[in-house]
């Protein structure tokens, strides 16, 4: 979820694509046993309080996890901004990999408007690329029989929770998040608004609201998930347990402390113009990266122009060839091909040759998404239907966590 949550995630079944949750979930959080703990973020011995210390592995992923004996499923949560277009780093980050979620788990994929607005932006473009990024979700393959999908602010309680949480959040806590840091830094101080800093606390709201068992995250993400964990174990020991019951509530945990999920390759496509940064809707040239929407002489126009090096043959996981490796694993994601298949094809090309089976599997890749993209956005009475049901399932969901919440804080309720 640039923020998406989760960009982007598990265990699937058989045939498709694994992901894994972390192997040491103790790391992102304590038990809050002492009542004048200071409830710190998890720091290294060194003192660097922005480390993150989720232990998630791209490249040796854990077990899959046990599914318990219920015919409940686990829910997973996650969505995308509406902020540009979305790109190939979004798609197989994030959406690629929620169509074989939607099939085991219970999922809910919305689109983060409210993120959007932390930075100056052009209403008339939130707007459209609001229900351009939902027609794009469904296009790309979410089913709304077996998946919820909406718009974030449709859906009121985001917000809700998000001012609950606000007051057991220690500003110190969001002073640390690096990407306030950066993007703070760059606007200058006058030019800032508190949603900057506080974003991360919507974004909580948005995991805790639906009692998530999983999140799919990014590796930019994993302390804004490490922040989650940490602040629905502060409200639980703060307003849970018996001191819930004896408000009249059921007691016990009023969040579920959600589990990182994170997938073992395409978590953070690179930029085509530079293979040690993330694939982005921000960077000033759109010629770093390819856009859902792109047109083939586009495409091909992108992968032509495309940062390599001089090295001869081509393979994975050199350090000194970062924009090798990503247009690699770009190729392997979108041909489907597993990487022993993928090194044996194209170790001895050379990037002219490369360059043209990359660009021909791209385009055939995204042609479906394209013209599926395409009907449903002609068809707004369609779109608008599939958000509002998703809107109201969500709040079904939404409104009992809240409701619960309010009652534990001690609220008087009508």
């Amino acid at each position: 979820m640039g923020r998406a949550l989760l960009s982007h995630f598990l265990v699937l079944s058989q045939s498709s694509t694994r992901f894994t949750p972390s192997p040491s979930l103790s790391a992102f959080g304590t038990k809050y046993t002492k009542p004048h703990s200071l409830f710190p973020l998890n720091r290294s011995s060194t003192g660097n309080s922005s480390r993150c210390c989720c232990g998630i592995s791209l490249t040796e992923p854990a077990a899959a996890p046990e599914r318990p004996p219920s015919s409940i499923k686990q829910r997973i949560v996650s969505g995308v901004q509406p902020t540009g277009s979305i790109h190939l780093g979004n798609y197989l980050g994030a959406i690629k990999n929620w169509i074989s979620l939607q099939d085991t788990y219970d999922t809910l994929f919305f689109i983060v408007d409210l993120h959007a607005i932390t930075l100056p932006y052009d209403t008339q473009q939130l707007h459209k690329a609001t229900r351009d990024t939902a027609a794009i979700y469904l296009a790309c393959g979410v089913d709304t029989s077996k998946a919820s999908v909406f718009v974030q602010s449709h859906v009121r309680a985001h917000v809700e929770l998000m001012w609950l949480l606000s007051s057991a959040t220690p500003i110190g806590w969001l002073n640390r998040m690096i990407q306030f840091k950066e993007k703070s830094r760059k606007a200058g101080d006058e030019n800032v608004g508190v949603a900057l800093l506080t974003y991360p606390v919507l974004m909580a709201s948005d995991i805790l609201l639906y009692q998530s068992d999983f999140v799919p995250v990014g590796e930019d993400q994993k302390q804004h998930l490490e922040l989650t964990r940490e602040l629905a174990e502060r409200v639980n020991y703060l307003y849970g347990g018996r001191k819930w019951k004896k408000l009249g509530g059921r007691g016990g945990v009023i969040f579920k402390v959600p589990e990182p999920l994170i997938p073992p390759a395409g978590a953070r496509v690179m930029s085509l113009t530079d293979g040690l940064s993330k694939m982005s809707k921000s960077a000033p040239s759109d010629q770093s990266r390819i856009n859902l929407l792109d047109p083939k002489d586009v495409i091909a126009n992108k992968i032509k122009r495309c940062k390599t090096d001089s090295f001869p043959g081509l393979e994975f996981d050199n350090p000194e060839r970062p924009e090798c490796n990503n247009l690699l694993t770009i190729y392997q994601l979108v041909s489907g091909k597993g990487k022993e298949d993928v090194k044996q094809e194209c170790e001895n090309m050379n990037w002219g040759s490369f360059k043209i089976l990359l660009t021909d599997a791209l385009v055939d890749h995204l042609h479906p998404i394209q013209v599926r993209y395409n009907e449903i956005i002609s068809d707004p009475a369609f779109l608008d239907e599939v958000l509002a049901d998703g809107a109201r399932k969500a709040s079904s969901i939404a409104d009992v966590t809240v409701n619960n919440l309010y009652q534990a804080m001690g609220f008087f309720r009508r």
